[in-house]
């Protein structure tokens, strides 16, 4: 009887969790959304893949003086991320996915959106359209720490994920202007990303971006997350 015991327990263990990344909404909006899914696959050792809808919130309508946003003509953004997981079998009490992990991780962000402007330069009066992309890849190391609570209901906590991470944002222009109007347009565009993405200012050396419309950088980068999820 103490064999089929454990041959009938083993059939009733749950490997999988399907989860929800609360911290993205928070911090960016409403409209950043991220689902994904983590499997056992030997013991203490796990994969999680996660894919979902990255997006930054709506500009402002009066930016400044001199530019007033005039319409939005579409966003598509793309947020997709693995990570590998060594539950530390030595300080947990419980076998995987609960308890203390490590492990390596792999992340990429894409977003592009379209824009009319009114811009009021030194020399040009009229509408600007721009097309604005930004892809981030960041590769790195996290520590975290897993709840089950009453054997179903999952709290995913990434506490300390740091890595490198490269930038790279393009704003293309479908009107000349003059290099004056060119530096006051990405200036004031500059201030608004910096409203919309947590950390820009230190990642974006000043003037780089109102220089030339555009950036590409290799920097230090960070990973924190929480997640709600559902064990089966």
């Amino acid at each position: 009887f103490s064999q089929q015991t454990t041959v009938d327990s083993a059939k009733h263990v749950r490997k999988n969790i399907i989860r929800f990344n609360v911290t993205s909404p928070i911090l960016f909006t409403t409209d950043y959304l991220v689902i994904g899914y983590e499997r056992v696959i030997k013991e203490n050792q796990s994969i999680s893949i996660n894919i979902g809808q990255f997006a930054l919130g709506k500009f402002s309508n009066r930016v400044a003086e001199s530019l007033e946003l005039k319409g939005n003509n579409g966003d598509f953004g793309l947020n997709t991320s693995i990570d590998y997981r060594f539950y530390l079998g030595s300080v947990n009490k419980y076998s995987a996915p609960r308890g203390v992990y490590i492990g390596p991780f792999y992340s990429y962000n894409h977003f592009e959106r379209g824009n009319t402007w009114n811009l009021e330069g030194e020399s040009y009066q009229g509408e600007v359209n721009t097309d604005f992309s930004l892809n981030i890849h960041t590769i790195g190391f996290q520590l975290g720490y897993q709840f089950i609570f009453w054997d179903r209901m999952a709290l995913d906590l990434v506490l300390i994920g740091p890595g490198i991470a490269n930038y790279n944002a393009k704003v293309g222009l479908d009107t000349s202007l003059s290099p004056e109007d060119e530096t006051l347009f990405f200036e004031e565009l500059n201030a608004l990303l910096a409203d919309k993405i947590p950390g820009y200012d230190q990642v974006i050396e000043p003037g780089e971006f109102g220089r030339t419309g555009s950036f590409n950088t290799t920097t230090a980068g960070f990973r924190y997350m929480i997640h709600l999820g559902y064990k089966f």
